[in-house]
């Protein structure tokens, strides 16, 4: 004799869309790229991604209303997995290993969660530290009457 449950039968999540049909999904590096450029940009002490002369060529970019979130990462993109490599110049004071990891760690969880692959490296390289100028203090302002004396 067959036990039969009355409850009915709850799916343990929601389906959000129906099974996929046949077909394939290619993700550009370019793709993979700009959301790990994003996921960098977001940690604090990151001042800017990218080598000198690609940060030059992003402030052109800046200054006519464009902008490449992808500056300063190279992904390589395989069928399941993906490896990136991001360039970054850090703010002044920030703990630089400690800004590395945090950047790695938003890398890893960005494209894992977003694009769907698995990351199997984010290599970080911090080529140069931002130095803020330093802030100009004005002289006090004389009066007219001390000008005349």
């Amino acid at each position: 004799m067959e036990h039969q449950n009355p409850q009915p039968v709850v799916p343990s999540r929601p389906a959000a869309s129906p099974a996929p049909g046949p077909g394939r999904t290619v993700i550009s590096e370019t793709a993979v790229a700009k959301v790990a450029g994003i996921a960098a940009r977001a940690v604090p002490g990151v001042y800017s991604l990218g080598s000198g002369p690609s940060r030059a060529l992003g402030a052109i970019r800046d200054a006519v209303g464009s902008s490449d979130h992808a500056a300063g990462v190279h992904a390589e993109v395989g069928e399941t997995q993906v490896a990136v490599d991001i360039t970054l110049v850090a703010s002044y004071g920030t703990p630089l290993h400690s800004l590395a990891n945090d950047v790695r760690a938003a890398v890893y969880r960005a494209v894992e969660e977003l694009v769907g692959l698995q990351v199997i490296e984010v290599n970080v390289e911090i080529t140069d530290v931002y130095v803020p100028p330093p802030v100009k203090t004005t002289p006090p302002a004389t009066t007219e009457r001390e000008a005349l004396l």
